[in-house]
């Protein structure tokens, strides 16, 4: 039998364009490598990764040029074009934070958008790229025409706390595979709203409506959907990751060198949004490494009827059956917090940036060789950071190509 392939994709802003430099590399430089393109059954994807699954999941049918054709939306982004502050909503916060201000918006009705909650950017360009360039109704074409099995996307229900992962799978079956009671199955037909939800970082963009609540980015509480992957029975992964690295003694010391920084609210925002956004990768993976280590072991002390009688006696209480999954990971070979912040030393890059990011980040303490600015990275959807961002996503793919020669191989990896 075939290996069953998920992609999944991880969210982070503006730090989606290195998403997109590796998915180029995957759908136009990889198809010459393997000889045919490479084939995913599944794909999740969470907060500006969700935005990146539609986007896949409704080009499956026509997937060479679709990485390039991604990639140059990301290369052409213009921030004042794409996102600015809304003066207005954040003179009006401390009144919504008093409880003297609590009008929702009301959606117009020719309003192609959905209803949203208004954060302090108004991102609508942003939102009208992502509902142009998606063709929303192709995806379930495509499902229909087993360019794939399933595509979901998560998002965080405000009024709960609760993940929710909308699943689109052919013949819109009703999923049965969670048994959380903090993560919830929908099936649905994916539209705009559910990746604009998906995508929503709290404060800075719009909360979306779906039905009758409010939804805010995926990341919050599963910014790498791993497990809806693995539900939906992938035993093989790819996972883009946002994070250079976590937890190294380099990065230890960077921080302790920003140190003077931690009273700025906007610089711990920044941490506060890699804790929540990013984090959960580590925590997923290093889960499923020891599944991986358990079935080798047991398999090893106890022969192959382990596994067999193992599953017996969990399937009834996980739902599903433990089994080997072979991952691939690509991550950022740079960190792309510093690499926004160099942008705040170099002078022609500098002045493009709009000046209410450079007021909202002034206060950071720019100077020196070396300049932390993690909000930065996830607010400057500009092609002066976005460019660098997806040339070094198709370059760090490249360089992992032996690994995706394995990856898409039919033969079993050694476990």
């Amino acid at each position: 039998m075939a290996p069953k392939r998920a992609l999944v994709l991880s969210g982070g802003g503006a730090r989606g364009a290195y998403e997109a430099g590796v998915l180029k590399y995957i759908l136009d430089e990889l198809p010459r490598v393997l000889g045919h393109p490479p084939r995913f059954s599944i794909l999740c994807g969470s907060s500006v990764g969700a935005i990146h699954t539609c986007y896949l999941a409704a080009t499956r049918h026509e997937p060479i040029g679709a990485g390039a054709r991604l990639a140059d939306i990301w290369t052409r982004l213009e921030l004042d074009q794409v996102a600015s502050v809304r003066m207005f909503e954040l003179l009006r916060t401390p009144l919504r934070a008093a409880g003297l201000l609590n009008l929702l918006p009301r959606r117009k009705k020719d309003d192609p958008l959905p209803d949203r909650i208004l954060g302090l950017l108004d991102t609508r360009p942003l939102e009208e790229i992502v509902l142009r360039q998606i063709r929303w109704d192709q995806i379930a074409k495509n499902l229909d025409a087993q360019h794939m099995d399933a595509v979901c996307v998560s998002a965080t229900e405000i009024a709960t706390g609760r993940v929710v992962t909308f699943v689109e799978q052919r013949g819109m079956e009703e999923p049965r595979w969670i048994l959380d009671e903090d993560h919830v199955v929908q099936a649905t037909h994916l539209e705009v709203e559910h990746a604009l939800a998906s995508a929503a970082i709290p404060v800075l963009f719009p909360a979306v409506r779906l039905g009758n609540t409010y939804y805010a980015d995926g990341g919050l509480r599963l910014n790498t959907p791993l497990a809806p992957a693995l539900r939906l029975g992938a035993d093989r992964v790819l996972v883009i990751a946002l994070r250079h690295g976590v937890g190294s003694r380099a990065e230890a010391a960077l921080a302790e060198q920003h140190i003077a920084s931690y009273g700025n609210p906007f610089f711990l925002y920044g941490k506060v949004l890699n804790a929540l956004l990013l984090d959960h990768l580590e925590t997923d993976l290093r889960q499923m490494r020891v599944i991986n280590d358990l079935l080798r072991s047991g398999r090893l002390a106890f022969g192959e009827e382990f596994e067999t009688r193992i599953n017996a006696s969990v399937r009834g209480s996980r739902g599903q059956p433990f089994r080997w999954i072979h991952e691939l990971v690509v991550r950022p070979s740079e960190d792309l917090g510093e690499l926004a912040g160099r942008l705040l030393l170099d002078t022609p890059a500098r002045d493009r940036i709009p000046r209410w990011i450079r007021i909202l980040l002034g206060s950071l303490g720019v100077g020196g060789e070396r300049f932390e600015a993690d909000l930065l990275s996830y607010l400057l959807f500009d092609e002066t950071y976005t460019a660098p961002l997806v040339e070094l996503g198709y370059r760090d793919a490249r360089n992992q190509e032996a690994e995706f020669v394995e990856f898409f191989s039919d033969e079993s990896p050694q476990t």
